[in-house]
């Protein structure tokens, strides 16, 4: 791909039309989409690339392998997935709240999965690897700005965030993920993000104008059960429970 040059205007991204005035080529979308997300994490993880939910929202498999979740919950998943062009269009996001193992991280994953399918823009980081990211950024002989970082970061359609609260907290961690989710809520960019910390913890964890601003912009699933990673569950009664919060509930 990186060898790859239009056919239709060189590599320029604009061609002449009959009257001589330039107007975008077919490519330059993808082009921008491209410089948008260059340097970015932004395909699933080898284990998650297998995520399915069937077509009625009541199965979520894993390469095939049934796995079991509120069926409230997999509704919903689904129905922002089948909707995912407007959802992103209006900065809606998810936000998956609960106990260690319950699946949070799946169901994002499988959020980020339809929307590249869509062909969205989409950056998918763990917590402390961002903020690993943004450190290197001040490192000398580093390759990217922080600037450009956060340009990116900011740009694409869709930010997933997984283990929110999880990262050390201190005044710049605080500043950092404040200045990011500040910037695609006033730009009305959409994030999905998946945290072990109630809403009021995380409050206190990462501060409440951070959160006050992610309550807004997702709707809140949250799950609660068994770790399955540890003590894998055989059926529905032991699948995890759930709860659900709307997108403006601030006093949550």
């Amino acid at each position: 791909m990186a060898d790859y040059v239009c056919p239709h205007c060189n590599g320029a991204t604009w061609v002449l039309d009959e009257n001589g005035d330039a107007t975008p080529c077919v490519c330059r979308a993808e082009k921008v989409r491209r410089a948008r997300t260059r340097g970015l994490l932004t395909t699933v993880p080898k284990r998650f690339s297998g995520i399915a939910i069937s077509d009625d929202g009541r199965e979520v498999t894993s390469s095939g392998r049934p796995l079991t979740f509120p069926p409230e919950v997999t509704r919903s998943v689904l129905k922002y997935i089948r909707s995912i062009d407007k959802q992103l269009e209006n900065g809606r996001g998810l936000w998956f709240e609960g106990d260690t193992g319950t699946g949070k991280t799946t169901l994002a994953m499988l959020v980020s999965k339809e929307a590249l399918k869509a062909g969205h823009t989409v950056a998918i980081y763990s917590m402390p690897r961002l903020l690993a990211e943004i450190r290197n950024t001040f490192d000398a002989g580093s390759q990217s700005s922080y600037a450009e970082l956060f340009a990116k970061l900011t740009a694409v359609d869709l930010l997933h965030l997984d283990d929110v609260g999880a990262e050390q907290q201190t005044e710049w961690v605080l500043e950092q993920l404040y200045a990011i989710v500040n910037e695609r809520y006033e730009d009305g960019k959409s994030i999905t993000i998946t945290t072990n910390l109630t809403v009021e913890d995380l409050r206190k964890q990462i501060s409440e104008r951070t959160v006050s601003r992610l309550v807004e912009m997702c709707d809140v699933q949250v799950l609660f059960g068994r770790d399955r990673r540890i003590d894998p569950f055989e059926d529905s009664t032991d699948a995890p429970s759930a709860g659900r919060i709307s997108g403006n509930a601030q006093n949550a």
